[in-house]
């Protein structure tokens, strides 16, 4: 008589090898070393390279750039690899790689959504590293479910992950982000991978900007930061310079702030535009970009109590030039002066760079690693910066200028609000 077939269950416990215990001290350390990518800004973020064996899962808005750095990564992999295309077809990826200047490079192309032809191929190659791009777009026959929906995408999911431990494939699954800009499909997805990258920036800037919300083979703190031109993606190790390029200097409402994302140092222009309301019964419109809208409105609300520029009857649009994202309090300071100077309409000498986050009670409290920030923008010739007076650090180049409340602050700045034009003082010239 003949046997039935053996269901899924059963050979999946049949197949299974089981790990073997070992005493910790046994354990070889340098086999989690990371494999240098050849792309210069990413291996930054990973703290060297990607991990034989790990799952990296990279997020981003469409069309910011995943697939071109991407590609870019698997040009300059030392060792075979697969690209797994479930959006685009085989021609489109080519003509990319043409763009690029990529298309002779060993770089095995599949275009494919049956997560088993995937794993079959990756078999039969034997890559080093696979790309899959994207996880939402694959499907597991066995689920029974529709390609894209939490079901699958957690089954598919485990199912590379799986395969990437037991081969020491470096894998990267692109992922489709949401509306609020969150990852799409379930939550546990992200818990699944050792790592989580998050690549954003303005579509419209050139701008790119690389962290790691999770790795577990380093630090997340590092920010790798790209341009988007013509050859793809190029790395950015000075930032400022960059933003700071088109700068003019002189104009009301602008402000050179030393920011800190991450480790990384970079000084970035704040602008600021105000103009009086000319319809006094709506409310005046506050704009920002780059900034947190409701950061924006405690800073108005601080400058009017404890400094005296009120913007009540005034619209306010306040912006990080750039495409930058500016979320740490370090950069209050920065977008107060820039206000008060569009109110006043009185600029911020050109060499001031400031730091500090302000209080509710406008006092000025200290940011972290302000040397960092001091020799950020002494480097590129800012001779002066206003401070909290909490911060003790001097840097050669650049005199600290100190100040314990957001109204000394202004005051050093020679800006005043149109109530009080009796305290002016005199300004320095123009680059001093």
């Amino acid at each position: 008589m003949e046997e039935a077939p053996p269901s899924p269950t059963a050979s999946c416990d049949v197949s299974r090898v089981a790990a073997v215990a070992q005493r910790i001290a046994e354990i070889d350390p340098l086999a989690a070393r990371p494999q240098p990518t050849g792309v210069s800004e990413l291996d930054r973020v990973l703290g060297g390279g990607l991990v034989a064996g790990s799952v990296t899962l990279l997020g981003g808005e469409p069309g910011i750039g995943k697939s071109t750095l991407l590609l870019q990564l698997l040009a300059a992999w030392h060792g075979p690899s697969l690209y797994v295309t479930g959006e685009e077809s085989a021609q489109q990826v080519r003509q990319r790689a043409e763009r690029l200047g990529v298309g002779d490079h060993p770089i095995w192309l599949l275009a494919e959504t049956d997560v088993d032809a995937v794993i079959d191929t990756i078999d039969h190659q034997s890559p080093s590293i696979v790309v899959i791009d994207s996880i939402q777009t694959l499907a597991d026959r066995a689920s029974g479910s529709a390609p894209g929906t939490v079901l699958q995408v957690k089954a598919c999911a485990q199912r590379l992950v799986t395969e990437a431990k037991a081969r020491g494939v470096a894998m990267v699954l692109v992922g489709h982000v949401t509306k609020e800009g969150s990852l799409a499909g379930p939550r546990v997805l992200e818990h699944m991978v050792d790592t989580v990258l998050t690549f954003e920036g303005d579509r419209h800037h050139q701008l790119r900007m690389l962290r790691a919300a999770k790795h577990r083979y380093g630090a997340t703190g590092e920010l790798g930061m790209f341009e988007m031109a013509e050859a793809g993606m190029r790395g950015v190790p000075d930032a400022s310079a960059l933003l700071l390029t088109d700068r003019r200097p002189g104009v009301p409402g602008s402000v050179a702030v030393a920011t800190l994302d991450g480790h990384r140092p970079i000084v970035v222009e704040v602008q600021a535009l105000t103009n009086p309301l000319h319809q006094p019964t709506l409310p005046p419109r506050r704009s920002a970009q780059g900034l947190d809208p409701g950061r924006l409105s405690l800073l108005l609300a601080v400058l009017d109590r404890r400094a005296g520029f009120s913007a009540v009857t005034t619209e306010v649009y306040a912006s990080a030039v750039g495409g930058v994202r500016l979320t740490e309090p370090g950069a209050d300071l920065g977008v107060c002066l820039a206000v008060a100077s569009a109110l006043c309409d009185t600029p911020v000498p050109p060499d001031v760079a400031v730091f500090g986050e302000v209080g509710l009670a406008g006092e000025l409290r200290m940011a972290a690693h302000a040397p960092r920030r001091l020799a950020e923008a002494a480097r590129h010739g800012f001779g002066h910066a206003i401070v909290p007076a909490s911060c003790t650090a001097t840097v050669p180049g650049i005199e600290v200028l100190r100040a314990s409340t957001l109204a000394e602050a202004l005051a050093i700045a020679s800006l005043f609000p149109s109530s009080r034009p009796a305290t002016r003082i005199a300004r320095a010239p123009a680059g001093v």
